[in-house]
């Protein structure tokens, strides 16, 4: 049981040249795949292999040879007969097109006049001699906006609200009732004198209280009665008022009826004079009309003829142009051909894959190899231990390992299953010291009298890759 070794990269330039014949024969055995022989009813089409050349890859210096193909297309007896009826005739009709521009040289030697035979055309000049068109007429008259007004509307009435008459009014009603009042007051004031009730006293508050209540609700009716007689009086005068302007709306109603009877004679007279110049101007667009079909007639009999004169000319180079057309050579009419692929091989991926994948196997070998001779040696213990046979009891052997010795001569090291004697009965894996002592007496050291493995030494040298 050796160390794994690591794989063997892949060559760069090698798997790029195997790649590129990859690449190469596979776009030959796509050239045959796609260039397929065709038979159809009206022909059919052959691919054949006429040449080959060669082509070297730069990168590498490698020639490869490329086939050439060559397409042939053979049509059936019949479309053959037709094709060449075809032929004859487009050669018929370009002969006579060589013929046919002979003779029209002379016809184009010729300048065209068309001042000569050509009748003439119409004057324009004669279609403005109708007269002047009437654009105004008389209006009628002036129209009647304004009227009498019959006077400013009254919007106010009276010596303005009353206020001075109301405030008469009162001032009256107070003056009878103010000494009345005092008269009560102090009649009050000496009755309660009488019954013993003094100035300032509750008894004497509320009785004046009520005094004051009755004294106050008297003045404000005569307030109120003052407003009634002010109200009656404006109403009065606001009568007066609206009369005034019911007569004066009676005289503007009747101004403005005049006004609009005075408008409607001067409407009338204005659409008479209206028809009248329409009339005139009618009869202008008639003349004017007449005149215009006269000179568009000459016009168009002009155009007739030069349109005839053109076409004349025209008419053998058209006959050229149309025997031309029918004697262009054809381009061949080529069958698409379905095109089908092969997939080039990957080669430098799969080589990259495999060394990948051997890579990768490599590192899973390597680390179990560790772990194995981790296990075997146990590594975990220190860099000496302890492994002379004459501490184990219970030994089984269970395999061997390859390993070098100081002649760097490879032998096979055993590998044991055993206890220790002053252990706790477990079981361990690795090799005895003595075994070790005889491939490499360096990786042996006594301690108090036995032999332990320095293991370090072991794993550097002895159990090192083949």
């Amino acid at each position: 049981m050796g160390k794994p070794s690591a794989p063997t990269p892949p060559n760069p330039a090698a798997t790029a040249a195997a790649q590129t014949g990859t690449n190469v024969a596979t776009g030959v055995a796509n050239a045959f795949l796609n260039n397929v022989n065709q038979v159809t009813p009206e022909g059919s089409l052959k691919y054949d292999v006429t040449g080959n050349y060669d082509w070297t890859d730069p990168s590498t210096g490698k020639s490869y040879t490329i086939p050439r193909f060559t397409s042939t297309q053979t049509l059936s007896p019949q479309q053959q007969l037709l094709q060449t009826q075809n032929d004859a005739t487009k050669l018929n009709l370009a002969t006579m097109g060589n013929q046919q521009s002979q003779r029209v040289g002379g016809l184009l030697s010729q300048p065209f006049d068309p001042n000569t035979g050509a009748p003439a055309g119409g004057d324009a000049g004669g279609i403005m001699g109708v007269g002047q068109a009437r654009t105004s007429f008389d209006t009628g008259g002036q129209i009647q906006s304004g009227f009498g007004d019959a006077g400013d509307i009254t919007r106010s009435y009276g010596a303005g609200d009353f206020s001075q008459d109301r405030q008469n009014v009162e001032d009256a009603l107070m003056a009878r009732m103010n000494p009345q009042l005092a008269r009560e007051r102090s009649n009050i004031e000496t009755r309660l004198a009488d019954q013993g009730i003094r100035y300032g006293s509750q008894a004497y508050t509320s009785a004046m209280d009520d005094y004051n209540r009755q004294a106050t609700d008297t003045r404000f009716g005569a307030i109120s009665q003052a407003g009634q007689e002010q109200q009656r009086m404006m109403d009065m005068a606001a009568q007066r008022a609206g009369f005034e302007n019911s007569a004066q709306q009676q005289a503007y109603d009747q101004s403005q009826g005049r006004a609009a009877f005075a408008n409607q004679a001067q409407g009338q007279q204005f659409g008479q004079n209206a028809q009248l110049a329409s009339f005139e101007n009618t009869g202008l667009a008639q003349q004017l009309a007449q005149q215009q079909s006269g000179f568009n007639a000459a016009q168009s009999q002009r155009n007739q003829y030069m349109q005839e004169a053109y076409q004349q000319r025209n008419q053998p180079l058209n006959e050229i142009g149309a025997l031309l057309s029918g004697g262009q050579v054809q381009a061949p009419n080529w069958l698409n051909s379905p095109q089908s692929q092969i997939a080039t091989t990957d080669f430098a991926g799969i080589t990259n894959q495999n060394f990948a994948q051997q890579q990768a196997n490599y590192q899973t070998a390597n680390s179990n190899w560790q772990s194995m001779m981790g296990g075997i040696l146990g590594l975990g213990a220190g860099a000496m231990k302890m492994s002379d046979e004459r501490e184990k009891k219970n030994i089984d052997r269970v395999g061997t390992v390859f390993a070098f010795n100081e002649a760097a001569e490879r032998e096979k090291l055993p590998i044991y299953e055993y206890e220790y004697k002053r252990g706790d009965g477990a079981r361990h894996v690795g090799p005895m010291a003595q075994d070790v002592e005889k491939i490499d007496r360096g990786a042996v050291h006594d301690v108090g009298g036995r032999k332990a493995i320095d293991t370090r030494r072991v794993m550097g040298n002895i159990l090192k890759a083949a």
